[in-house]
């Protein structure tokens, strides 16, 4: 009987727990075990020492957790980002990581369109904003959430472009979006352009002054994606150059004082990343995350895998 634990200082919801436990203990015959708003690290590393696989959220698996997880062979992050697991540790300890792409899609793609309609409206301050219906909305990387967006942007009447470096033309195109051959074009484009790429080495500081000087008058760039993307010191000189120009995101900025103070009127962001906090994408993702574990540790099932 393996033993799965649940480590999750922000818990999944009780509906959601339910349908972990129905998949492990239920459906499997294995072992629950549930570590929920825990205060310190030491509870963690403690928590893992004798569990076979491990469910997380926006929790930290360092080498240091990994260590201390002698039995460990399975870390499924449930959710599409992963970039608080230390791979290259997960790889050295011979742990598979995976990430439960499109269960958080939708709920990430709406966040995006109330955004843009917050910021259209002049964030509800009482003066005259803008329609959506019309404008070239700009999608950067065509993935799940991307798609979602696009999906989303046919029923407000816009004209939807996208650049993805990895997505062949003729995936986007026959979604009838408008395929763009760069990121320089995308921009220049659209006058809203709503960010969908993940933090990567080649993606890390890429959004910044010479991007995003080139959106047209009363640009609007939308960032659900990730903090790390942005060049803040970029973006904040553009910003402050362009009057014209606003920016939200559910990612707050490090210098969020500095957005704050400077750009008054044509800034947001969220207290904390809100696009997969609803409860429909909460129970998706921790499902999700229960069945790809099982399906590894029974089957050997790896297609969600994001280490070597």
């Amino acid at each position: 009987m393996a033993r799965i634990l649940v480590a999750t200082e922000k818990p999944f919801a009780a509906i959601a727990v339910n349908g972990i436990r129905k998949v492990i203990e239920a459906e499997a015959g294995d072992e629950l075990v549930l570590l929920e708003k825990y205060q310190e690290k030491a509870q963690l590393l403690d928590a893992v020492k004798d569990v076979d696989a491990l469910i997380i959220r926006s929790d930290k698996v360092d080498a240091e957790v990994l260590d201390a997880a002698k039995q460990l062979k399975i870390v499924v992050r449930a959710g599409a980002g992963y970039d608080n697991v230390d791979l290259d540790a997960a790889t050295a300890h011979n742990v598979c990581v995976m990430n439960t792409p499109g269960q958080n899609s939708n709920a990430v793609a709406e966040l995006a369109f109330g955004m843009m309609v917050m910021a259209a409206r002049n964030f509800y301050n009482g003066t005259s904003g803008w329609e959506l219906k019309g404008k070239k909305v700009g999608i950067h990387a065509y993935g799940n959430v991307g798609r979602n967006v696009a999906r989303i942007a046919k029923g407000f009447d816009m004209e939807i472009y996208a650049y993805d470096a990895f997505c062949p033309k003729e995936v986007i195109e026959k979604d009838w979006v408008k395929a763009v051959d760069s990121a320089e074009e995308l921009y220049s484009t659209c006058q809203i352009v709503s960010l969908h790429i993940p933090a990567t080495a080649e993606t890390k500081g890429s959004i910044g002054y010479d991007l995003v000087s080139k959106m047209p008058k009363n640009g609007l760039l939308v960032n659900t994606a990730r903090k790390e993307v942005i060049d803040e010191a970029g973006l904040l000189k553009i910003l402050e150059e362009r009057t014209d120009l606003k920016y939200v995101t559910d990612i707050m900025p490090v210098a969020h004082a500095d957005f704050s103070e400077r750009l008054a009127g044509r800034y947001f962001a969220t207290p904390k990343k809100m696009g997969a906090q609803t409860a429909e994408a909460n129970i998706n993702a921790g499902i999700a995350a229960a069945k790809q574990i099982e399906d590894y540790l029974k089957n050997g099932v790896e297609k969600f895998r994001v280490n070597k």
